[in-house]
């Protein structure tokens, strides 16, 4: 990044963000966001997300920089007093994340389309086991897939709940999305599959009025589903920056050979 960045600066509304916040006011002259060419966001994993969700909501994507002043911040950079923040962000390396876009159709007939960063998950709504219809590029893969559900995760995603259902971790830049089964009751021993990016999977809701099902795009919700349609996002890819030597990339490697 150049010197003639214009730069803004975003934060949770915690109080440890509103004071680094505070702190990195002085440090720069910050523009709006409608004016800057890269944004710094203080916060968690979960206020970037929010960030990232209003960037591709509002069409606008810029690059986006995390400081982390949250709990986990797997998507942030370290919190580091003492050195600028603009040194460290001139200095930073850029990784593409492409978002799914998520297409849901209700039982009722309504439509829904929203983006997802991590991944689109299906779960059932009640007691009763979902039951699925699996299709990857229009063509059946698995004709009833019976179990809590199914989720769909991106690389940036794949160290999330993906990790928790025992999916695969992928790193960036492999273009390639993991489709992993939720406590999945019949095929008892399928653990899911690894899927090209340019992949399109849709879901089937089977018995609805008995097994109903909801989507999740990261946050958002869709209730009593009938279908779901779920793609790579094409118009927009988002930009995260990281300090060099603790990125994204090789945060997802050291995932790998935890002990």
């Amino acid at each position: 990044m150049g010197k003639e960045w214009r730069l803004a600066l975003a934060a949770s509304d915690t109080h440890v963000a509103q004071a680094a916040r505070n702190a990195f006011a002085g440090e720069h002259k910050w523009v709006p966001f409608e004016e800057a060419d890269a944004l710094v966001v203080i916060g968690g994993d979960g206020f970037m997300l929010h960030v990232l969700h209003s960037m591709l909501d509002h069409g606008r994507v810029i690059p986006a920089y995390g400081v982390n002043r949250g709990t986990v911040g797997f998507l942030m950079n370290r919190h580091k007093q003492g050195k600028p923040l603009v040194e460290r962000l001139q200095k930073a390396r850029p990784i593409a994340v492409a978002p799914l876009v998520m297409a849901a159709t209700t039982q009722a007939g309504e439509s829904f389309r929203y983006h997802a960063i991590n991944e689109v998950s299906l779960l059932r709504e009640t007691r009763q086991t979902a039951k699925l219809e699996v299709r990857i590029n229009g063509r059946v893969r698995m004709a009833e897939l019976a179990g809590d559900g199914i989720l769909v995760a991106t690389p940036a995603g794949s160290t999330a709940y993906n990790l928790s259902a025992n999916g695969p971790i992928l790193p960036l830049g492999c273009q390639m999305l993991a489709l992993t089964p939720i406590s999945p009751f019949r095929p008892r021993r399928w653990r899911g599959a690894i899927l090209p990016e340019s992949a399109e999977v849709s879901f089937r809701v089977l018995e609805p009025a008995k097994r109903p099902v909801a989507a999740v795009a990261d946050q958002k919700e869709v209730r009593d589903i009938r279908e779901v349609t779920i793609s790579t996002c094409r118009k927009h890819t988002l930009t995260l920056l990281f300090d060099r030597g603790s990125s994204l990339e090789e945060r997802i490697f050291a995932e790998q050979f935890q002990v």
